[in-house]
């Protein structure tokens, strides 16, 4: 039996598409991103130029929703509140460039491309079994 911990870090090393919701003028607003962990911490690319920058001006605090594949009772998935700030660790652009960026920017030193890094303040285990969620203790 794996605890809570170990169940949302084999989520985390697992599922790399996610929802991330801010506040855009008092009213959540969702979109999928793309997810990279370091333990709990999550970063996941964007541009500068996106209007998720500035609602995380106005408000740093996110929701996201990482994990569920979609097959019904019994999928584990995460739920992680936490607070968004701009990564200054450049080599962190190294780290989360993919192909998949190239649709969106240059390369790795392209400008426009920034690093958010989201540190948790709760995640919580969803849907294991039908069982209520499993708060991770840190």
């Amino acid at each position: 039996m794996t605890n809570a911990k170990e169940q949302a870090l084999k989520i985390l090393n697992s599922n790399m598409i996610g929802t991330m919701a801010t506040v855009q003028q008092n009213k959540p607003h969702s979109r999928y991103m793309t997810f990279f962990n370091d333990d709990f911490i999550l970063y996941t690319a964007t541009s500068k130029k996106t209007h998720k920058v500035e609602e995380i001006e106005h408000n740093p605090y996110t929701h996201i929703l990482l994990g569920y594949d979609g097959k019904g009772l019994g999928d584990s998935f995460l739920e992680i509140e936490g607070k968004v700030e701009e990564s200054d660790d450049e080599s962190m652009k190294e780290k989360v460039w993919n192909d998949a960026l190239k649709g969106w920017f240059k390369g790795p030193d392209d400008p426009d491309l920034i690093i958010l890094k989201i540190t948790p303040t709760q995640v919580r285990v969803m849907n294991t079994k039908g069982e209520g969620p499993e708060i991770v203790e840190f």
